[in-house]
């Protein structure tokens, strides 16, 4: 019952994408998604940026790719893979819950995590004024000072985002210059909501709940608090590769290279997303992952 043509690790918009191709490819697919489907997309508030798709709201257009992936045959599995075995031509892979699965292909689409700033206090302070994703928790500090840290494209994302619940925020960055669409970036200098902190970072996190912040001015040697019910962090991200560590070749940084057709350095192992070492990493180019992942492990099973 445990055995598959393809196993996709992950249920982000890469995973769920490779699903509907395989699916479609008529071989037996398995999705394991964890018990949140959805990735780092399903946190997302609005997504301006999928063509075709105007002002999607990411769980609901996850969800609709996961939808679209089982009428298609595919077996969507709540489970998280521990352990992997890619050494031979059928890869074994071990759930949390301690079913071991087999299947001659896998796709790794397991995303990535949320950096953390590296403070001392802060995974303590997790669900207590520290987040990552204002959609999720901005409800809770309605009508209150919040502050957002970092300064791509999901940092201001955020910002504007609170500026409609919040009494004001803060967007505290390291430099003057932002890395976002530029379009985000006139939203954010425009909204009287929004105080800029440039040149500067989170030096500490004071009170639990969170009642406050200490911020570093890296060019003036200033040092200030800024009192706040939450700081949302926004600072990047960490591949979520863990697992396949000795299993599977990564980069420098964890990332998992591949060639253009999504090929890792096994026969049989592929890699779509976030996870994988590419220059953007946008739900719109997860998804072509997903499919030219999809395509080549179709093309490997055809080839055995």
């Amino acid at each position: 019952m445990n055995n598959y043509d393809v196993i996709i690790v992950g249920g982000g918009p890469a995973g769920f994408t490779a699903g509907i191709y395989a699916a479609r490819g008529g071989v037996k697919v398995a999705i394991f998604t964890g018990l949140q489907p959805g990735g780092q997309a399903a946190l997302t508030h609005k997504i301006e940026n999928f063509s075709g798709v105007k002002d999607a709201e990411g769980y609901l257009l996850v969800n609709t790719m996961m939808e679209q992936a089982i009428s298609f045959g595919a077996e969507v599995l709540y489970s998280s893979i521990e352990e992997v075995d890619f050494s031979g031509e059928e890869k074994r892979l071990v759930s949390d819950d301690g079913e071991t699965y087999y299947s001659k292909a896998v796709i790794i689409a397991t995303g990535a995590k949320n950096k953390l700033i590296g403070l001392e206090n802060e995974k303590d302070l997790i669900g207590k004024g520290v987040s990552f994703c204002a959609t999720c928790d901005g409800g809770f500090f309605k009508n209150k000072s919040v502050a957002v840290n970092g300064g791509g494209d999901t940092a201001l994302t955020e910002a504007l985002y609170l500026s409609n619940i919040c009494s004001e925020v803060y967007l505290i960055h390291r430099r003057q210059g932002f890395r976002a669409a530029q379009i985000l970036i006139d939203r954010v200098k425009s909204n009287p909501k929004i105080k800029l902190v440039l040149d500067s970072v989170v030096t500490s996190l004071r009170g639990e709940p969170l009642q406050s912040i200490g911020i570093l001015n890296k060019e003036t040697g200033e040092k200030k608090d800024i009192s706040v019910s939450a700081l949302f962090v926004a600072i990047g991200y960490l591949p979520n590769t863990d697992v396949f560590k000795g299993k599977v070749n990564l980069n420098e940084r964890d990332y998992i290279p591949t060639n253009n057709k999504m090929e890792t350095n096994l026969e049989g192992v592929f890699a779509a997303g976030d996870v994988r070492d590419t220059p953007m990493r946008q739900v719109i180019t997860a998804c072509a992952d997903g499919a030219i992942a999809a395509n080549s492990a179709l093309d490997y099973l055809i080839s055995r």
